[in-house]
């Protein structure tokens, strides 16, 4: 049976314009369902908006404009984008459709039925940009422990989860299984978290209207996060657990957030979902922040990075590359332009760009473009194809693990490691020696085949990269591709293929 990937990011939400931080999560979400996808995986890549809450009334209301109004125009600047990152998403899901608000009130009744949600009385600090309550011990200097800005008091009527109730159970699991939170620093901080106490939730308000009736009592909105957490499972049919979606991706293997909204994910949704009897998400993977030049991103101080920016001055699949290749993901990176042109140069231009341009030189030039069946290997040549049959186990490692930082240093350790197997095998010298024409065809099929498990490798971080690589190389369009292990196999470069070699891969930038 095929096997299946299911990996979300957060929905986001629509009270402002998308940012870098949006557009990293999405990135890695886009890159793991390209490479399951290219593994023959079932996959199921989800994202898509989060468009209620009192955040969204108010921004509305200071535009002038109805929360739909607002919802409709910046969920499109986040299709958008995604469509210019060559973001290739499964469902985008907006939490204003009909299918989502009807599975949330199915949730809501269901964990009503449970008798896990009863109507009672809350008085708390409550931080309207994160949409999160706090008490006064957790304030920092009076402000949001989270983001730093100013809290207001709320006393309502409101509806609880009983969420105390499932301490021990997301103890005991958090426990049982390392893999649900990571990196392991953030599941130990979960793990404190629930260790201190859980306490009731409340996930219903009456001081807004912009929001999901609550069943049976429409004078209270549900909680924006009940809400939004849902879509994870309302885009695959739910409440219809028959539904072949549902059947098919849930659990998720994967929810990839950022570490700001870790609380929200391995504590609320995991109990809603025990609350409901179903089964919990493998892993829940949160990353670092993006600071800009040194500096954390701010709207007053006017630095966030802009992704289409970025994307128009420096190139899509370089910005792509960056975002992963900088900063080993769970860590927080700092974004600097210098830092990006310098990866360009060296990573890019240097090393693969001009690996593949002589590779395809010299294959114009010495063999008219053509590619002879490999002689017997000598010593040099079966190390590199161990090396290339040893990256190509190790990458899918390092995406187990979710580790796109390795990954990428492992395959730009055969990019070096081919680069040095060319300048000693010295395919321009085995050229002026007739008598050594079965050497050369040999040496240059196997930098070749190599160029071959590269743009492989490389193709969910830099697809279009990975397309011109097969262009130059003389292989075909990949849509009606080989198995996966065929692809994998060295020596699957077909003897008599025509090489070409084209415009430079990544053009050098001249430094600053």
């Amino acid at each position: 049976m095929t096997p299946a990937f299911y990996v979300t990011t957060p929905i986001y939400y629509v009270n402002d314009v998308p940012h870098i931080g949006h557009a990293y999560t999405t990135l890695a979400a886009d890159v793991l369902a390209r490479y399951y996808r290219q593994r023959e995986f079932r996959v199921h890549f989800q994202t898509g908006t989060d468009e209620h809450g009192q955040k969204m009334q108010r921004a509305a209301a200071e535009r002038g404009i109805s929360p739909l109004e607002l919802a409709d125009r910046n969920s499109a600047s986040f299709q958008e984008l995604w469509r210019r990152m060559n973001i290739r998403y499964d469902d985008f899901i907006r939490t204003t459709e009909p299918r989502h608000e009807q599975g949330v009130a199915a949730l809501y009744r269901q964990m009503a039925a449970q008798g896990d949600i009863y109507l009672g009385e809350y008085e708390d600090w409550y931080c309207v940009p994160d949409e999160t309550f706090y008490t006064e011990l957790q304030l920092k200097d009076g402000k949001c422990p989270m983001c730093r800005r100013p809290v207001e008091k709320i006393k309502e009527e409101s509806y609880f989860f009983r969420m105390s109730k499932y301490q021990e159970r997301l103890l005991r699991h958090l426990n049982e299984h390392p893999e649900f939170v990571q990196p392991e620093s953030r599941r130990r901080e979960i793990m404190s978290f629930a260790a201190s106490g859980l306490r009731d939730l409340s996930i219903s308000r009456i001081s807004f209207t912009w929001g999901i009736p609550a069943p049976d009592n429409p004078s209270h909105v549900i909680y924006v996060w009940l809400d939004a957490l849902a879509n994870y499972i309302t885009a695959l049919g739910y409440p219809d657990l028959e539904a072949d979606r549902f059947q098919t991706f849930w659990p998720a293997a994967v929810h990839l957030i950022g570490k700001d909204i870790l609380r929200h994910h391995a504590v609320y949704w995991p109990c809603f979902l025990m609350s409901v009897g179903l089964p919990l998400p493998k892993t829940i993977f949160a990353h670092g922040w993006w600071t800009h030049e040194g500096e954390k991103m701010s709207k007053s101080l006017g630095n966030f990075v802009d992704p289409l920016q970025m994307i128009e001055r420096y190139g899509l699949d370089q910005f792509r590359f960056f975002l992963l290749r900088e900063v080993p993901f769970g860590l927080d990176g700092d974004f600097s332009e210098d830092a990006l042109r310098r990866r360009i140069n060296s990573d890019l231009a240097n090393d693969l760009g001009n690996l593949l341009s002589r590779t395809a030189g010299m294959v114009t030039k010495y063999l008219d473009g053509y590619l002879p069946a490999p002689g017997p290997l000598e010593k040099l040549d079966q190390e590199l194809r161990e090396a290339g049959e040893e990256t190509l186990a190790r990458v899918d490692q390092a995406f187990a693990l979710y580790d796109f930082h390795q990954a990428l240093d492992l395959i730009w350790t055969l990019v070096n490691k081919t680069n040095k197997y060319v300048d000693s095998s010295a395919p321009w010298t085995l050229a002026k020696d007739p008598g050594k024409k079965d050497r050369l065809g040999t040496v240059l099929f196997c930098a070749a085949e190599t160029l071959r498990l590269i743009a492989l490798l490389i193709a969910p971080f830099m697809p279009a990269a990975a397309g011109k690589m097969r262009d130059q190389l003389g292989l075909p369009d990949p849509s009606g591709q080989i198995p996966w292990s065929e692809a994998c196999r060295w020596g699957a470069l077909p003897p008599g293929t025509r090489m070409h070699k084209g415009p430079a891969l990544f053009p050098r930038l001249e430094e600053k």
